[in-house]
């Protein structure tokens, strides 16, 4: 072998990557790399194709062959990140021929070894096609957070195919990944934090501002402390810690919330005493927010219920009144529901308050909101979220409350205008799952907001009647 292409031995410099050395290393048949920037994650599952490439149980004729599926999400990723990496460890002039037509790279320059990688994007109908029709010794997803996990179900049933059993007889095969942290309802994360099957395995590298941070001699100096510069702290979370969190999309619509100031570091329990406070929203995907004002003026978010496909009567008997039971038995529940639940039904006339007020749900003082523009109801969130409670934020989340928190984090948000120049975005939040939570915590703010002036009003005409004299009728008798 020329020195040329001693390369391949040498698989990657593991100095400072000891979690990519433990992930190159390890047999688990599905595995899966997550970490923050430049951490060297694409680099690792290079070096683990050849190198399975070359410990691969020989054929007959002395030759270890295998086929790797690579695959990005889209043809330009791929081209530009995935397929130039490859190049850069192992170019084509060195190790063999990259057809360009089909995206097949045949490295056969290496001594005893016919490796065959196939790159496969996602966007193209003809690729993904192929792709799952395809015989493979193993798999590759390179970024796969943004993989639908339907297609690596589909290639689980793929691998393990080339070379022939017969052939060869036993050999390793599986589907190797790496990622930045994926979104907390992705499910991927579920797989890796919930799920825990026997096959699967995550390997988590250490932050990047850390002192344990990995690949950073290949990196410029101070590269992660320039990159969390100005960022937010979701950015910061992702992409310089390597922790999951929630891909921001848009311009978030609550632009003054910040998950590190109002998320409470564990779930709050409601306070006797004290009126818990509701916000509705209806419609088929009815979303409800539990909440209370405490007596020094901070809101606390405590919890959350939301559904899909389901009517307002069976989400109050399926999730409502057991929760109200379980948690906030004898406490009162006031709060404001999406003013267009007076709309009666086209079947049985009765509205969205009718079923509220029933003897069968007994939510008597759930109201109609004086409005439901979208202004005001923003409005009243930020109130809450820029207020400061005795060197305490105003608003406090409960950590339990994860759609609230994803939505708060950028799930609600404005989409950029197509007919826009620049940074310029929609009037209008997108309307997704996010925005039912969204809009049932508005109705909420809007309710203590919408008490606190009619109190103050209240409070003012009260003291205007006190300063006129008080005169009792007995004496205008006398007159």
């Amino acid at each position: 072998m020329t020195e040329e292409i001693k390369p391949y031995r040498v698989l990657y410099d593991y100095t400072g990557a000891p979690t990519i050395k433990r992930f190159t290393l390890d047999n688990t048949r599905i595995r899966c790399i997550m970490g923050p920037f430049g951490s060297g994650k694409t680099s690792g599952c290079i070096m683990d194709i050849v190198r399975r490439a070359t410990e691969q149980v020989p054929s007959p004729d002395g030759i270890r062959r295998s086929r790797w599926a690579v695959v990005r999400n889209t043809y330009n990723q791929l081209k530009d990140t995935t397929i130039r990496s490859v190049h850069d460890w192992f170019p084509p002039k060195l190790f063999g021929t990259y057809h360009s037509t089909d995206h097949n790279y045949f490295i056969t320059k290496i001594p005893g070894v016919h490796l065959e990688i196939c790159f496969r994007a996602l966007d193209r109908a003809d690729q993904v096609s192929n792709l799952l029709s395809f015989e493979f010794s193993s798999a590759y997803f390179n970024e796969v957070r943004e993989i639908p996990w339907a297609i690596i179900d589909t290639m689980d049933g793929r691998i393990g195919r080339y070379p022939k059993k017969d052939d060869i007889g036993e050999f390793w095969h599986g589907i190797i990944m790496d990622t930045n942290p994926p979104d907390e309802d992705s499910k991927l994360y579920k797989i890796a934090e919930k799920i825990h099957p026997d096959n699967f395995k995550m390997f988590k590298q250490p932050s990047g501002l850390s002192i344990h941070a990995e690949n950073t001699k290949h990196l410029p100096k101070n590269y992660y402390q320039n990159l969390a510069k100005g960022k937010d702290e979701m950015f910061v979370r992702l992409y310089c810690h390597g922790q999951y969190g929630y891909l921001v999309q848009g311009k978030p619509v609550f632009a003054s919330f910040r998950d590190n100031v109002h998320v409470a570091p564990r779930p709050l329990e409601p306070l006797k005493g004290i009126d818990v406070l509701t916000g509705w929203d209806y419609a088929l995907q009815p979303a409800l927010v539990f909440g209370q004002i405490t007596p020094l003026g901070q809101l606390r978010i405590l919890d959350e219920l939301v559904s899909d496909g389901m009517g307002l009567r069976q989400f109050c008997l399926n999730q409502v009144i057991p929760l109200l039971r379980r948690k906030y038995f004898g406490m009162n529940i006031l709060g404001f529901g999406d003013p267009s639940g007076s709309a009666r039904s086209q079947t049985d006339e009765s509205t969205c308050f009718d079923i509220l007020h029933s003897a069968e749900i007994g939510l008597s003082n759930i109201i109609p909101a004086p409005t439901n523009a979208l202004v005001p109801r923003i409005g009243a969130v930020e109130f809450f979220l820029n207020k400061m409670s005795i060197g305490e934020p105003g608003f406090i989340l409960s950590p339990n409350c994860h759609f609230l928190r994803k939505a708060m984090n950028g799930a609600y948000h404005y989409d950029k205008d197509p007919k826009g120049s620049g940074e310029e975005y929609k009037p209008v939040p997108v309307k997704n799952f996010a925005s039912h939570i969204s809009d049932a915590l508005q109705y909420l703010c809007m309710y203590v907001t919408e008490k606190e002036m009619y109190d103050a009003q209240k409070r003012s005409f009260l003291a205007q009647l006190k300063q006129k004299a008080y005169r009792p009728a007995s004496s205008l008798a006398a007159y």
